[in-house]
């Protein structure tokens, strides 16, 4: 049997849950907004044995360059400490993950907060593959692009109304929804997910 701690901080939602085998442990759920930092640590540390788990499963973003890069500090150095195995996953993945479980199985689209006005957006099927690749788009064109009737995420509202139909799930990733996600949707590859190109670049190099 297989214990898993799941960390998800990618995004203004802060998360940890303890898995034994396919049962929920326990679990917090936090909205922080800013802090994820100075919160990470006391939550797994307050979970059963202190969140020891032969696997840590961790959120890859997109969502907060400082959220997505705590978590993955955070995962990486108790894989290391304890010897366990590490995987991540997609934000996008665990929030259609969570939709289907409460809509039902069928195509979906997933709209999140990104930076700089822009959302990111991303189509699954009802088996939880990738029916359109993740985007960083204005929300203009998030709309557009988005078709699946249901739509869920934090910006699942916003967009239902800027297109004018649809149903709207308005959610954000949750640990305690791991183990929603199709075996797929885990990553041996734990390199962050950022969504869209960074702001600040090199400067050219002089002749």
């Amino acid at each position: 049997m297989t214990d898993t701690l799941v960390i998800d901080s990618a995004t203004d939602a802060c998360s940890v849950a303890l898995f034994a085998s396919q049962r929920l442990v326990a679990g917090e759920y936090r909205m922080l907004g800013r802090g994820h930092a100075e919160a990470l640590v006391p939550m797994i540390a307050a979970l059963p044995g202190r969140g020891r788990a032969d696997r840590i499963a961790v959120a890859l973003g997109p969502g907060s360059f400082t959220g997505v890069r705590v978590g993955l500090a955070a995962a990486r150095a108790l894989a290391l400490a304890w010897g366990a195995e590490l995987v991540g996953y997609p934000t996008l993945a665990l929030v259609a993950a969570m939709a289907r479980s409460e809509a039902g199985p069928q195509d979906l689209g997933v709209a999140m907060t990104g930076g700089h006005g822009e959302w990111f957006a991303q189509g699954f099927a009802a088996d939880g593959a990738t029916l359109r690749p993740l985007a960083s788009l204005r929300p203009d064109a998030a709309a557009a692009q988005t078709r699946e009737d249901l739509v869920a995420g934090n910006q699942a509202e916003a967009l239902v109304a800027a297109r004018g139909h649809g149903r709207a799930l308005p959610l954000w990733p949750d640990a305690r929804a791991f183990l929603q996600l199709p075996a797929e949707a885990l990553l041996a590859d734990t390199r962050p997910l950022y969504g869209r190109a960074p702001d600040a670049r090199l400067p050219a190099a002089r002749a």
